[in-house]
């Protein structure tokens, strides 16, 4: 047998846990998907005429600001949802669960692995049901090509498996689920300090940098530039970048910690 066959098979069965367990109990998830539908249909609906201006100039109607706006709230719709991540990583270690799982002769990996394959998972579906929303109330990407929409769900799917790495290790380190789901908060807080919402050029000087180049940003623009057809110049690298290198960390901070012998 491959060596490789015992740690699939055990990351199949965790992500199958994990993956039951969130169906079990949909409503951390559906509290999480909350926030972002609510952002979206407030700023389209009590914004929307006063933000589609800003973005189009005068006599922009609002469909021009539901264009800018959807593709930050899906990025957004991704923090949210790895918070139920950490929350549920956090949970696993409080009740003893992970411990049990080290005295079992499974592939020690496949915990981990089966949290953030099921959290990837989760993303992405949160994420569909998210545009399904902006669509039922006027997005629309027809410019589109379908290599460009195979790009957008690649970017998607990168996007979160580097913020899911993340939030597995702050519900390792977190000692329950309050702390994990506060300990996890900038991964909702950043997109609203991002290009998301209005463009950076609309900032004040001094706080147009740390918009700009935090993660969300370029994701957000790299996405408007695939679905839209906007230019999305050195964004693209700056996005694979930072998917990367959150990746690279979180990874490394995650394994440190699960592998530290428990006390």
């Amino acid at each position: 047998m491959s060596p490789l066959a015992p740690a699939v098979r055990d990351s199949s069965t965790m992500l199958r846990r994990n993956l039951l367990h969130a169906r079990r109990y949909p409503s951390l998830t559906l509290n999480l998907l909350l926030t972002p539908v609510m952002l979206l249909l407030l700023f389209v609906y009590l914004f929307g005429d006063v933000m589609s201006a800003g973005i189009g100039g005068a006599g922009a109607d609002r469909s021009a600001y539901i264009a800018y706006l959807v593709p930050g709230i899906l990025l957004m719709t991704i923090g949210g949802t790895v918070v139920g991540t950490a929350v549920s990583v956090s949970n696993d270690m409080s009740e003893g669960i992970i411990a049990r799982f080290r005295t079992m002769a499974i592939h020690r990996g496949s915990v981990i692995i089966g949290h953030v394959l099921g959290s990837v998972l989760q993303s992405l579906i949160s994420v569909i049901l998210v545009g399904a929303v902006g669509v039922a109330i006027g997005f629309r990407s027809t410019d589109a090509t379908p290599l460009e929409w195979l790009a957008a769900l690649g970017l998607l799917a990168l996007f979160a498996t580097a913020l899911t790495w993340i939030a597995v290790g702050m519900g390792l380190v977190s000692p329950n689920a309050e702390a994990a789901s506060n300990n996890a908060l900038p991964l909702i807080f950043l997109p609203l300090i991002s290009s998301a919402f209005v463009p950076l050029d609309s900032m004040p000087g001094w706080f147009r940098p740390v918009a700009e180049y935090q993660p969300f940003t370029p994701a957000i623009e790299t996405l408007r530039g695939l679905l839209l057809g906007s230019p999305i110049g050195h964004n693209g690298w700056l996005t694979i970048a930072w998917c990367l290198t959150l990746t690279a960390l979180g990874h490394l901070w995650t394994t440190k910690v699960y592998n530290r012998d428990p006390k």
